[in-house]
């Protein structure tokens, strides 16, 4: 699969190195010389320097003979026209990046009119995904398949929960709830458990179950999941104008705070129901003055890293109980998790997530399960995919204890209509089931990929079951 990057800056530097370690044919095309001079010498990659609306520039990529062209520059206009220059030299498929609020809200008819397969806006995505962290403010991520049928969470076990020296095959015994919990982050080790796995405090767990049953879940282990009203955010950019848009429509107070007077004019003339604090989240006596500590919820979103997780770590000291801040560097998510802050989002990494989704779709459009969801766990170590089964796969019908699951593989749930099943042995999967697969290998392109041997090269199946 031949695939054109336009841009090597965060998110196109990500995707770049996300595709180089699979079996795709990636060019990288940026006017920077040295950015592109370091990704020669880090990814396997094909480096071409130029401008990515130059017809010249697109035909040396031979986007005219490409699968796909990504346009992710920090300009929407460039990424718009680059895509449409080449899907008319003869690309298959363009995605472009689109951050300007304006241009998002008529994303449908630029779509239409540019010929864009996907158009992806990191902050609108980003805000989203804060979005599910406040819905479930026990859990420090919150990720959906099958269209919110089922969530996938990240809670982190403390010490005295009712979990703790739980093993896992006891679990719906003694709780009687339908969850399944496939993976575990121990300091640096990360596991798909088995039923024998032991779980101790200090635990990050990644749980799969519908939304109803997390809720019981959290009720069954005494966690309450508090709700969240007053939500204060610090930083007024597009991402905390999308986040505070979408919280407005839940009926939640929002302030926002930013230091550029002109940005909280207009803020405030788009957010009506918001309160805009011309200010700085350097300030203390000006959080205090503004209610930080009545707030239920604290979301930094200024531009620099640093700043948020300063920022967060201040609304602890005066008792937010939930608290989530934007890092943008890789180097510094770890150190998030170390200073007890609840959640950190990264725009570039949910849109890296959602356009490699959209990738493994396209290369696996003609096998017998398409790609439709994918996120990346556990800062990449572990990946969540869903796949919408057809009704020529090979391994419907057929009971899950007979199916050779490779090691560190795992199907954590089963969407069938309006049903989420958490699999056991007895279960099987059927035509237009939505599968979920929790897997440690990074080349999971279809669901054949995590079975052991050659089950289906023989003569071994009727349809029905494994003989």
């Amino acid at each position: 699969m031949r695939i054109v990057i336009i841009g090597d800056g965060k998110v196109g530097h990500k995707i770049a190195t996300e595709l180089s370690e699979g079996s795709y044919d990636v060019v990288l095309i940026d006017q920077n010389e040295q950015r592109l001079t370091n990704a020669a010498n880090t990814l396997d990659v094909l480096c071409l320097f130029g401008d990515g609306a130059d017809v010249e520039i697109l035909s040396q990529a031979d986007v005219q003979h490409s699968d796909l062209v990504i346009a992710c520059t920090s300009m929407d206009e460039l990424n718009m026209l680059s895509c449409l220059l080449a899907k008319r030299l003869g690309a298959r498929h363009t995605i472009a990046r689109v951050r300007n609020p304006i241009y998002y809200q008529q994303i449908d008819i630029l779509k239409e009119d540019l010929h864009l397969s996907m158009a992806v806006n990191p902050e609108q995505e980003a805000a989203n995904e804060i979005l599910r962290v406040l819905s479930f403010s026990a859990a420090t991520k919150v990720e959906n398949f099958v269209k919110g049928q089922v969530e996938l969470i990240e809670f982190p076990l403390k010490a005295g929960s009712r979990l703790d020296g739980l093993v896992l095959k006891n679990l719906y015994r003694e709780h009687q709830v339908k969850i399944l919990i496939c993976a575990v982050q121990r300091g640096s080790e990360v596991f798909i458990p088995d039923g024998e796995f032991v779980l101790h405090s200090g635990d990050k767990l990644n749980i799969v179950a519908s939304h109803s049953e997390l809720e019981r879940f959290f009720h069954a282990i005494g966690q309450k999941n508090m709700p969240i009203r007053k939500v204060m955010i610090m930083g007024g950019g597009h991402l905390g104008y999308y986040l505070a848009k979408e919280l407005l429509k839940l009926k939640m107070q929002v302030k926002i705070i930013d230091p550029n007077y002109i940005k909280c004019e207009t803020l405030s003339e788009s957010l009506k129901d918001a309160t805009i604090i011309n200010g700085s989240a350097r300030n203390h006596d000006l959080l205090i003055e503004e209610g930080i500590r009545e707030a239920d919820a604290v979301v930094t979103l200024t531009g620099s890293d640093e700043l948020n997780m300063l920022t967060a770590l201040y609304a602890r000291t005066q008792g937010v109980k939930k608290i989530v801040a934007k890092v943008n560097e890789e180097a510094l998510v770890d150190m998030v998790n170390t200073m007890g802050i609840d959640s950190a989002v990264s725009p570039k990494s949910v849109t890296a997530d959602r356009i490699l989704g959209y990738v493994r779709a396209r290369q696996n459009s003609f096998g017998s399960a398409n790609v439709e969801t994918m996120y990346q766990l556990v800062n990449g170590q572990i990946e969540a995919m869903e796949f919408m089964i057809r009704a020529d796969a090979k391994y419907i019908n057929i009971p899950l204890r007979d199916l050779p699951i490779k090691s560190n593989h795992l199907i954590a749930a089963i969407a069938r209509g309006r049903n989420v099943i958490i699999p056991g042995g007895n279960d099987v999967i059927k035509p237009g089931d939505s599968v979920v697969i929790v897997t440690k290998d990074k080349k999971i392109q279809k669901i054949e990929d995590i079975l052991a041997g050659n089950m289906f090269s023989g003569q071994g199946l009727n349809g029905k079951g494994a003989r």
